[in-house]
């Protein structure tokens, strides 16, 4: 059930966007937002904090099909890139099979990401100049904006590393140093750090604000970067906030997976954060994509022309058969998060779906798909407007995490482990780093999760390997790693301020 009000809305009115409503004035610039003393109140600090809020929504649709979990998941070996050909969202394609180039590459993530940290600066520096803000509310507002500027810095920097780096907005002539990825990390890591110092977010969401920070959500994502860093100096750390946020018990493991991923199963006592999508009163469309709204990627994955249950779609982010087939018959994941079309038709009498698309294997990601009636209450391009929220990170997130990161402490994790697959109906296996990336392999199917893993854990060169897949013909590398940064974002330098372009 949808509970969020504030955080599932689009801000347009702020930080360069025209207004919509009469609640919000329309600007041209940043700077014009300044020059008008537009930030005389809290409220208008909290708007420009949800502002900043907002980009996390365009991931799926600005102009490019690009949500992050698709994107993440198709350069792994477990979800082809599909679509109506190899050409259909070449870069995608490109990305899939380790050809992507400067000028054909997921080159809006860069946009979007970088849209994030400019509004979150804009946000943390009103904060501290209104002297007449409630310390606790002030130090919130920083806290969550910090945390939100680590968060699109991680996206840069796990997909092209050696990124421009700024703390504090640019201003004219607008250039900044390209940091080396170590570099990105060690001041991105910072943040969060800094957040968390603050001791100013909740451990959860109260009811209604549901989507903001919470201090589980930056824990969660410290230890993403720490565990991808592979930084063992602050391991200690990343697991006791792991321990704090399972000691909380605020969170929990749900009995009934497949429940996850329905609309009612929308911040369930598993969900750590989410990023928030609605369709009732959604106006996104094809012309307006920033605008408030549901996302697409539902329609993107969708059965192409199902006849039953679920909605017609346009058949990208095919499951491999090998994946459907790595689960035991008994593990609830099995069919929960993936969806064996041949076994559907058996259960439901539902006719075949038609026009099969590139890639096809007959299993679709149920985790997102599109379900009928998904886009109620939507005003505009309803394929835009479907209210699947992206779950970011889950409770069993936080026990796989715990459990890898006791293990490398030498430490006895292995209840952690057991609980996630006594859940899921799995037979438990033995406590060893194998089994675990394993078993993030299959709990976060779909997610976003597996390619990172495999590079993280040094398994990519073996695992990624073209023999080893369907489609590809080109083995995945270290100079694979990094994208090639898009030529247009190359050629926006001055001769101060010249960037090296990642091997590809």
């Amino acid at each position: 059930m949808k509970q969020i009000k504030l955080f599932a809305i689009s801000v347009l009115a702020v930080l360069g966007l025209n207004a919509c409503t009469e609640d919000f004035i329309t600007v041209s610039s940043t700077d014009q937002i300044l020059k008008d003393n537009y930030f005389t109140d809290e409220s208008r600090v909290m708007t420009s904090v949800v502002a900043a809020y907002d980009p996390l929504q365009w991931f799926d649709y600005f102009y490019q099909y690009d949500a992050l979990n698709f994107v993440s998941d198709i350069m792994a070996d477990d979800i082809y890139k599909g679509g109506s050909d190899e050409n259909d969202q070449s870069m995608a394609t490109k990305t899939h099979l380790y050809t992507a180039t400067a000028l054909d590459c997921c080159n809006q993530i860069w946009t979007i990401a970088y849209s994030g940290i400019n509004r979150a600066n804009i946000a943390i520096e009103e904060a501290e100049a209104m002297t007449s803000l409630p310390e606790a509310n002030r130090n919130r507002y920083i806290a969550e904006c910090l945390v939100l500027k680590a968060y699109y810095y991680n996206v840069l920097w796990k997909f092209w590393g050696n990124v421009p780096f700024y703390d504090k907005n640019l201003t004219a002539p607008y250039y900044t140093d390209q940091y080396k990825a170590d570099d990105v990390y060690a001041e991105t890591i910072k943040f969060i750090e800094e957040a968390i110092k603050l001791n100013a977010l909740p451990m959860k969401a109260v009811g209604g604000e549901e989507g903001r920070v919470t201090s589980a959500m930056a824990y969660m994502l410290y230890a993403e970067m720490v565990m991808y860093q592979n930084d063992n100096s602050r391991y200690s750390t990343a697991l006791g906030y792991m321990n704090e946020i399972i000691n909380s018990n605020n969170y929990g493991l749900v009995d009934d997976f497949a429940g996850i991923w329905e609309e009612t199963g929308e911040w369930s006592k598993e969900s750590i954060w989410e990023i928030n999508y609605i369709s009732e009163g959604a106006v996104r469309s094809w012309g307006s994509p920033i605008a408030t709204g549901g996302t697409v990627y539902p329609m993107l994955i969708g059965v192409p022309g199902c006849p039953h249950t679920y909605c017609d779609g346009w058949g990208f982010s095919p499951v491999a058969k090998h994946a459907y087939d790595m689960y035991e018959d008994n593990d609830q994941r099995k069919d929960g998060g993936i969806l064996n079309y041949a076994k559907f038709m058996e259960e439901t009498g539902a006719g075949d779906y038609n026009h099969a698309r590139w890639q096809d294997t007959g299993y679709f990601l149920k985790k997102y798909i599109a379900r009928v009636n998904g886009n109620h209450g939507q005003k505009a391009d309803g394929d835009m407007n479907h209210g699947n929220n992206l779950r970011v990170y889950r409770y069993s997130e936080v026990l796989l995490n715990a459990a890898e990161l006791a293990l490398a402490l030498g430490q006895d994790g292995s209840a952690h482990l057991a609980a996630v697959q006594e859940r899921a109906g799995a037979t438990l296996t033995e406590y060893n780093l194998d089994n675990i990336i394993e078993e993030r392999r299959k709990e976060f199917v779909g997610e976003g999760k597996r390619y990172w893993d495999l590079v993280r854990t040094g398994k990519a060169v073996e695992v990624l390997k073209a023999a080893n897949h369907e489609w590809r013909t080109v083995d995945w590398t270290p100079n694979k790693k990094y994208w090639p940064i898009p030529q247009s974002e190359m050629d926006k330098v001055d001769a101060d301020h010249k960037m090296t372009q990642n091997p590809y």
